[in-house]
């Protein structure tokens, strides 16, 4: 960090932040003598002891000293306080209470418990913090350390014994405590102190291991969840053993590094190395899970930074890396793709936009410690969400500390901000397809028998039956609400763009303990990217138990569209089977204009027309819609009310049951009643206006040539292009491919340049014939090899490749 944002930090009242997060070059460089004591050693070292940790702990938490004239900081510091009131007033200081808060009664349940803590962190930390109605106040801390000693002797002790969710128990309750702990430090009786240490060395005492299952390592998010945990007990019981114990725990020294943060796996939890992230083995999670596990690590690098347990493991830089590869991708002006949230979407507090402001909180912090060469990207980054997002504004969601390191950035003047990320990414360990223009996004949420086509359980996400099965999320930086406003209770969920579903009646999921996912039985699900700039992805629908439904299902991304393509779509169960082309959000109000074939549709709630042979239709703020084929397109608007309870009875994320009223436009097709070798194609061509498509429709710019069960087909003339799909062995487009394949082949000039995948992941070896003579190769992976010809044949080792793309280039 330089001068000018040691600068900026401190114009902002974020002295104390900086100290709390700027690491140092020669962290841990002076090393015990073993005879010495703890602070015997840091003072030999020169570096920070247990009480300046403690205090940069705290800091971590309140953020230090703010100007409160800063209108920011102001409205932060009155939000605290607002929710601090109201814990207050709420709060049961009678002596023979048997809760803390009426609505977390009894105590002695794990949820109960767990929120109560963190209710208390909530008014332990608007204590600490200058300027709130609370800070300072002995009366606050004579009865938060009274409610502390009440929640430790009547609910969570050693004594006790884990039931229900083993979370509570072994992070979200120690960890809360934790907090407290530190922000009272001063006004806790030693007793006290030691109990609620015990507490933790109980149920929290090593971040490697489930203490409810000491076989069970622990990996990801929870594992860094613990390491804060561990470290924060080791400060406040001045314990060196347990603050290296943490430290090694990001690395897992004790487990030859099998289950170290900072490596990429290739298997289970944890980050991979083409960008994914994987929680609960099976579940694609960047954005909540992710999240958490670089906001844990940010956050102990930061505490630990210049002291003698400070991290010095090299790989950390897998870390750094993730930032650009796993997180800006699916980062769209600050709010984070519900494709990579998992069971979060169902969570009413929770949001896109909260789930990207924790993420951006966790860059921001990574940023102060790491190496110029990553930080200085990442805050050109960070500027261009933090100013693009006015829908949500970071402000509003931050916490003070959060907020002091974000207004460095955004005061820094030598800091410009980024533009939005551009590019074609397939993260094929967790099967999910991001195409990114300078404008607009779209997310393809797949599945396979490898990852979960939806994670449910503990009463959340009740509805996420088919958000898995080829959902598409188109993002347009004009609309940055269109998930995040009331969509998931208002939405069919029978109906999610880019679906392909039986319309059977589905009960819900997830009612019982515990998380649970599925995995469907196909294969296919991945695709290939040429050049980074196209791609095609493709996914084999096998419905779940009770339905026969199958097809076979293409999207090709580029520049300005997005051709979605279905084939051999059969089912025998009597049932109907549509596919959705959309499903959009228009708000509590909206009435965008559609136009089907130049013609304006009435804006009226509760119409539906289907056209014979539509060509093409529009959206007014979204973009145009283009039919291949001359397509029966049925469009419906309607108002739908439902509330997040519907969709999320969570102890602790459960949803109200206030009603939610939301406008929808849906553009389907009916494949009708079990169809037979059915099929659809459409184009999406996102922010174009209704001239542009109906010119795009006319035009025909890019040309499908195949799309049956065989093989799936287009060719993008002016680019050079051609994209195929296979299914198995066969021809298409004058390509050839041995078995089931993913092939973009472009050509410029006397270059052509190729990309393979095998999105089946089921072969080793994969022949590719093409239709134009080379005569040498200018650059390839060493998995491909040529032989030159009229019909040169490419030959790509795809075995053990895990669906990621192979390319070469050929004069």
């Amino acid at each position: 960090m330089n001068l000018s944002r040691r600068t900026v930090l401190a114009a902002t009242g974020a002295t104390a932040a900086i100290s709390a997060t700027t690491f140092a070059t020669s962290a841990g460089a002076a090393h015990a003598q073993s005879g010495d004591t703890a602070e015997e050693r840091v003072e030999a070292a020169g570096t920070v002891g247990f009480d300046a940790l403690l205090q940069r702990a705290e800091t971590l938490l309140t953020g230090g000293a703010f100007d409160p004239s800063d209108a920011d900081f102001a409205a932060a510091a009155a939000a605290l306080d607002a929710t601090a009131k109201g814990l207050w007033e709420a709060l049961d200081h009678g002596a023979g209470r048997t809760a803390l808060w009426p609505d977390l009664s009894p105590v002695t349940d794990p949820g109960n418990f767990g929120q109560s803590y963190t209710r208390l962190r909530t008014l332990a930390t608007a204590w600490a913090t200058p300027g709130t109605s609370l800070a300072g106040s002995a009366e606050a801390a004579d009865a938060l350390v009274a409610a502390l000693r009440f929640a430790h002797d009547t609910a969570y002790n050693p004594a006790k014994r884990e039931t229900g969710n083993w979370w509570f128990w072994e992070i979200g309750a120690p960890r809360a405590l934790m907090d407290c702990s530190v922000l009272l430090r001063d006004h806790l009786p030693a007793a006290d102190l030691a109990a609620y240490l015990a507490v933790v060395d109980r149920f929290c005492p090593d971040a490697d291991r489930r203490t409810n299952s000491p076989t069970l390592a622990e990996t990801g998010a929870n594992r860094t969840d613990k390491a804060v945990i561990v470290a924060l007990r080791g400060l406040l019981g001045q314990d060196a053993a347990k603050l290296a114990s943490a430290r090694d725990a990001l690395s897992d020294v004790r487990d030859s590094g099998r289950n170290s943060l900072f490596r990429y796996t290739s298997s289970g939890d944890g980050f991979y190395q083409d960008g994914s992230f994987v929680q609960h083995d099976v579940v694609a999670y960047t954005g909540t899970y992710g999240a958490v596990l670089l906001g844990g690590a940010a956050h102990l690098l930061s505490l630990l930074a210049d002291s003698e347990w400070a991290v010095a493991d090299p790989s950390v830089s897998v870390m750094y890396e993730a930032v650009e590869r796993s997180f800006a991708p699916v980062v769209f002006d600050g709010l984070m793709m519900d494709a990579v949230r998992g069971r979060a979407i169902s969570r009413e507090r929770a949001g896109d936009h909260r789930d990207g402001a924790a993420a951006v909180a966790a860059i921001l912090l990574l940023a102060t410690g790491a190496p110029a060469a990553y930080a200085d990207r990442w805050r050109e980054l960070l500027k261009g969400w933090l100013t693009r997002n006015r829908t949500t504004p970071f402000a509003s969601l931050a916490t003070l500390p959060q907020l002091a390191l974000a207004k460095a950035v955004l005061n820094d003047r030598t800091i410009h901000p980024g533009p939005r990320t551009t590019g074609h990414f397939v993260f094929a360990d967790m099967d999910r397809v991001v195409h990114r223009q300078a404008r607009w996004g779209c997310t393809l949420s797949l599945s396979s028998k490898r990852i979960s086509a939806y994670e449910a359980g503990n009463g959340e996400n009740l509805h996420g039956w088919y958000t898995g099965d080829g959902m598409t999320y188109l993002y347009d930086g004009d609309d940055l609400g269109q998930f995040n406003d009331g969509f998931w209770p208002t939405v069919d969920p029978y109906r999610l763009p880019g679906t392909t579903v039986d319309t059977r009646e589905r009960t819900d999921l997830g009612t019982g303990a515990g998380t649970s996912t599925y995995r469907p039985t196909n294969a296919v699900a991945g695709g290939a990217v040429l050049q980074e700039r196209y791609g095609a992805a493709a996914m084999e629908l096998i419905g779940p138990a009770g339905t026969t439904l199958r097809t076979k299902k293409s999207w090709f991304l580029l520049d300005n569209a997005v051709i979605a393509l279905g084939a051999g779509i059969s089912s025998s169960d009597g049932r109907t089977v549509e596919t959705i082309v959309e499903n959009r959000n228009l708000g509590p109000n909206g009435t965008q204009r559609l136009l089907v074939d130049g013609v304006r549709q009435p804006a009226q709630q509760g119409w539906t027309q289907k056209f014979g042979h539509a060509r093409w239709a529009h959206v007014d703020g979204v973009g145009g819609y283009v039919f291949a084929d001359l397509t029966d397109l049925h469009a419906l608007r309607e108002e739908r009310t439902g509330t997040w309870r519907a969709i999320n009875t969570g102890a602790d994320t459960g949803g109200s049951t206030d009603p939610v009223t939301r406008r929808y436009l849906t553009l389907w097709v009916d494949h009708g009643v079990s169809p037979a070798g059915a099929g659809y194609s459409y184009v999406l061509l996102p922010g174009a206006s209704a001239a542009a498509t109906a010119v795009w429709s006319h035009s025909r710019p890019v040309r499908i040539v195949a799309n049956d069960t065989t093989a799936q087909a287009v060719e993008a003339r002016r680019q050079g292009l051609t994209a195929v799909n296979f299914w198995g062995a066969g021809t298409a487009a004058g390509i050839t491919a041995s078995g089931p394949a993913s092939v973009l082949v472009q050509r410029r000039g006397r270059e052509l340049t190729v990309a393979v995948a095998d999105p089946s992941r089921t072969l080793t070896s994969l022949t590719v014939e093409l239709p134009f003579p080379v005569s040498r190769v200018v650059t390839a992976d060493d998995t491909v090899s040529l032989a030159p010809g009229r019909r040169p044949v490419l030959t790509v080792a795809v075995g053990g490749s895990r669906g990621h793309t192979h390319t070469a280039t050929f004069s």
